[in-house]
């Protein structure tokens, strides 16, 4: 496949922070980078690779700089970084980081992604653009856990205890970490539309997803560290799991209300060519999304073994 995607996703990544003050136009980036590894990891071929691609780059593209393709420095030119630097680099910020839930674990995404760019292509950047990744991890210091959540307060959220969860569940890998959330995934009895409950779902699979990578690259310390973040979402998801329509409910939210409505489930899957045919530029965001949460998924899938009708039926609801 052609490393476009990946460079073209860090180039986003690396220069979020200076560009835009704040920690989310990565977004984009990330999402290029992952619909690389989605089109590849699942063996996908032919037209519908290629719709993916296109869809991806035409996403990706409304967030470079003008003349920033993120390949200038592909040629080997001493200016480029060593790759065993520049990940030092990104591993030290997350070091910082990793030990709280923050924005829904979009440090450990953030990080985890670009390291598996940046080990695919070999290295990428100069001293200055990965600096610029590292920055924007270290940003993330301090910030709230999300904006958005169903019986719970941001600052309880933060104070959760989930040694006894953590205990109950030992999980010692990243196959082991793919089986457990594929788990909860299938749990729910009903997903409802809001950024409060298909969101934080959604970012389950990928805030677990980055671990599982970091433990894949051989960051091992960190795995281990972000799975207790990690597990502060699944405890607060878990109280949400058999909320039926019309039950009362906590939600704090500035952009949802209540009642909220069930989420309808997507005719198809991120596999089928149908699912690539819907115009996302209208929701930039979501656009995101549509590459970032089947990434995850499909990669939990893969390195479980498999999932059970439950949590493809429920995957459905949050695409």
């Amino acid at each position: 496949m052609d490393h476009s995607l990946l460079e073209r996703g860090l180039a986003v990544i690396s220069a979020c922070r200076h560009t835009t003050g704040d920690i989310w136009e990565a977004h984009f980036g990330a999402a290029a980078i992952a619909a690389y590894y989605f089109v590849r990891d699942n063996g996908i071929s032919g037209s519908l690779a290629e719709t993916i691609e296109a869809q991806a780059h035409r996403m990706v593209a409304g967030h470079l700089k003008d003349g920033q393709d993120g390949s200038s420095r592909r040629d080997g030119a001493s200016c480029e970084m060593k790759l065993q630097f520049a990940e030092q680099m990104i591993v030290e910020a997350l070091d910082e980081t990793i030990d709280e839930l923050q924005w829904v674990g979009h440090n450990v995404i953030y990080a985890a992604l670009s390291l598996k760019a940046m080990r695919e292509l070999g290295g990428w950047g100069t001293e200055a653009e990965v600096g610029g990744i590292a920055d924007l991890i270290r940003a993330f210091k301090g910030k709230i856990p999300g904006r958005s959540w169903i019986g719970f307060t941001a600052s309880e959220v933060k104070r959760l205890p989930v040694e006894a969860l953590r205990a109950a569940k030992p999980v010692e890998n990243g196959r082991e970490l793919s089986k457990l959330v594929l788990r909860e995934l299938a749990a729910f009895r009903t997903i409802y539309r809001a950024e409060a409950h298909h969101d934080l779902i959604g970012h389950m699979l990928t805030f677990s997803h980055s671990l599982a990578l970091l433990d894949e690259l051989g960051c091992k310390r960190l795995f281990d560290r972000g799975l207790t973040p990690l597990f502060k979402l699944i405890a607060v998801l878990r109280t949400t799991r058999d909320l039926a329509p019309g039950d009362p409910i906590r939600l704090v939210s500035p952009v949802d209300s209540a009642p909220l409505a069930p989420a309808s489930p997507s005719p198809w899957l991120p596999t089928e060519p149908a699912y690539w045919e819907r115009d996302r530029t209208q929701d930039d965001w979501d656009f995101g999304h549509a590459f970032k949460f089947p990434f995850s998924f499909y990669a939990h899938v893969n390195s479980a073994g498999g999932a059970d009708e439950a949590a493809c039926r429920n995957f459905r609801l949050i695409l």
